[in-house]
């Protein structure tokens, strides 16, 4: 079958081998370390997309704005919010449907529903969210780690907001994520650490695109790096 929506490349690394750690996310700020298997990662990407469908009714031709850096739960964001088949914002100040934000981007979102991360370490939720933010951990956790809802459409909007108002569909996005893997000479048996995240493209689906496992670090620190890549088994940094 061929894959044209990001969900779809979750899909088939998880029907690959759900049990093999596919993201595993280290802050060394903090100390945290936190794997997610593929199967996981999918649970979370199914209450997301359970929280927009069951939880606002939302769908096609809806936008979340996410305004997050690198990360896992990012991760999970994004993704739930291609499975549910919405488009994805990343500018700031643009009229959406929902938004997910971190604690300093609150004040940017135009938006009647905010959810908030702490990202902080062990999924822990925000301390004394402001008014009208709702609490993305708390509030995911309510709904169910299968999706049964309508999928995307792949020529649907997946990215949207871009310069001159461009947008991009969840095929286009499983294409440049292709083009991108291939450009990296990525393949299924390599595990990626991203020491510098940027772009999703980059450390989020170029990975999946081609059956990647990840490694990604939020400020990293350089002396720490060899010594995880040999614990990590990593095969290929970026």
């Amino acid at each position: 079958m061929t894959i044209r929506t990001p969900a779809g490349l979750l899909a088939a690394v998880l029907a690959a081998d759900p049990a093999r750690p596919l993201l595993t996310f280290y802050d060394d700020s903090t100390g945290e370390r936190t794997e997610l298997s593929a199967v996981t990662l999918d649970n979370w990407v199914s209450k997301t997309a359970n929280l927009l469908v069951d939880g606002h009714g939302l769908g096609h031709g809806d936008v979340a704005a996410v305004a997050l850096p690198p990360h896992w739960q990012t991760a999970a964001v994004l993704l739930g919010c291609w499975r549910a088949g919405l488009a994805v914002s990343h500018s700031a100040g643009e009229q959406v449907d929902v938004a997910f934000s971190s604690a300093d981007r609150f004040e940017e979102q135009n938006s009647p529903e905010v959810y908030g991360l702490s990202l902080a370490p062990m999924a822990m939720p925000l301390r004394n969210p402001p008014e009208g933010v709702l609490d993305y951990v708390l509030e995911v956790r309510n709904f169910g780690d299968f999706y049964g809802g309508p999928g995307a459409d792949p020529d649907a909007p997946g990215l949207v907001h871009l310069p001159g108002g461009a947008a991009v569909t969840h095929a286009g996005l499983v294409e440049r994520a292709r083009a991108r893997a291939e450009e990296l000479g990525l393949t299924g048996d390599d595990r990626v650490l991203i020491a510098a995240p940027t772009r999703p493209l980059d450390w989020l689906l170029a990975p999946l695109a081609a059956g990647a496992s990840i490694v990604l670090c939020k400020d990293a620190d350089a002396s720490k790096l060899d010594a995880r890549a040999s614990s990590e088994k990593v095969t290929r940094a970026l």
